[in-house]
């Protein structure tokens, strides 16, 4: 089977290397160069995106910002999944917040901006502080802002007005604005949902962010409750949507209460941890349910964490002397904040985690790798 995958980063390079003993051979297209590439090699095949969508049994994408163009291209095929509905949500946050509503799953807060009055009524409705964010192209903590004095509102306006005016009359941009809830933690669920509409959900997995971008993650500290919460919220929004393959939802946690921040129509960052963690990781089962295979286990292996690496020109290789860790590089060119590639490490129980999250703490510096050696002291004394 061949499967054409939107994006061409590491998302659809470790959906092809996950998925080749099942017979898939992965592609993808660069909506950017309007290439087709092998995403493991970096080969460029000469063909254009209407002759691999003809030819592919299933498309997906890797990620939400796709021209409109593409998507329709694609969901004319009848071969696309999730579809384009699902991935033009993802990439906009208004069209999110109508799902959630329709869904009737819980989220902040929030108003919906496209001119002044609508920012000043956002005010006074929802209360300082606030968190704005663009409906359009943000990403990775990229396109908000933090209101916290009414005394700078002239000159949050004039930022998110210069965004507002770079939109068309037929793409309008637009913001949102959420009431700035205090949560104890971020936390995600992974699921995916096959052809015939069944559902099966990774553990929630808790997440630490710096500056807006996932740095850490950690699966196998979750309660029943909390899990329970996140499932629903899952089920909720896949059969809304009619969903077929793999949907990370990122929530946040307010005293055992879980209010979502945003979904992702795509195998996600938190995810990673599946690769070590779990008997078929995100990647794997994402092609599955594209594929009409029957979707894998879910169920948690083994505690594991993953530790981003961002901006780094390697992984150090040390960190493979560290028991059951394993190192994953996508083999990009090294810029500030990019992410690079990804450690997995995991272990029988959180203390032995913990100290294995120690062990590689000494190997990786603290301001490259922010998160490690706290989080490994805290595992270890729980």
């Amino acid at each position: 089977m061949k499967v054409l995958v939107l994006g061409a980063g590491q998302l659809a390079r470790m959906m092809s290397l996950a998925s080749t003993h099942l017979g898939i051979n992965v592609l993808a297209y660069d909506v950017g160069s309007k290439q087709v590439i092998n995403p493991v090699t970096f080969e460029v095949k000469h063909t254009t995106l209407e002759q691999e969508v003809e030819q592919a049994y299933a498309i997906t994408a890797e990620f939400e910002h796709i021209p409109e163009d593409v998507l329709d291209v694609c969901q004319q095929s009848g071969k696309f999944y999730p579809g384009a509905e699902s991935i033009s949500i993802g990439g906009d946050r208004s069209k999110e917040k109508a799902l959630l509503d329709n869904a009737k799953v819980p989220c902040a807060p929030y108003a919906l901006i496209t001119e002044k009055s609508a920012f000043i009524e956002a005010i006074e409705k929802l209360g300082l502080p606030l968190v704005i964010k663009t409906c359009q192209a943000g990403y990775d903590g990229k396109g908000q802002w933090r209101l916290k004095s009414a005394d700078d509102a002239e000159q949050v306006w004039s930022e998110m007005k210069g965004f507002l005016d770079t939109g068309t009359e037929a793409a309008p941009h637009s913001i949102i604005a959420e009431k700035m809830i205090p949560f104890d933690r971020e936390v995600s669920i992974i699921g995916v949902r096959d052809k015939d509409g069944q559902c099966k959900v990774y553990p929630l997995t808790e997440n630490q962010h710096t500056n807006g971008v996932l740095t850490l993650s950690i699966a196998g500290k979750e309660k029943a409750a909390i899990q329970a919460q996140a499932e629903a919220a899952f089920e909720n929004l896949a059969s809304e949507l009619n969903y077929v393959g793999v949907l990370a939802i990122e929530f946040f946690d307010v005293d055992g209460k879980l209010l979502v921040n945003e979904i992702a129509p795509r195998v996600h960052n938190s995810g990673h941890w599946t690769q070590q963690g779990a008997h078929t990781s995100q990647f794997e089962n994402h092609m599955r349910a594209i594929t009409g295979l029957p979707i894998g286990s879910t169920q948690l292996v083994r505690p594991t964490a993953m530790v981003n690496v961002l901006g780094q020109p390697s992984i150090p290789q040390a960190v493979l002397s560290v028991a059951d860790c394993t190192s994953h590089w996508y083999g990009k060119d090294a810029k500030p904040g990019r992410k690079m590639g990804h450690i997995n490490v995991s272990a029988a129980n959180l203390h032995q985690l913990g100290e294995r999250l120690a062990e590689l703490a000494e190997l990786l510096p603290e301001e490259d790798y922010p998160g490690v050696s706290a989080t490994s002291h805290a595992l270890i004394l729980n």
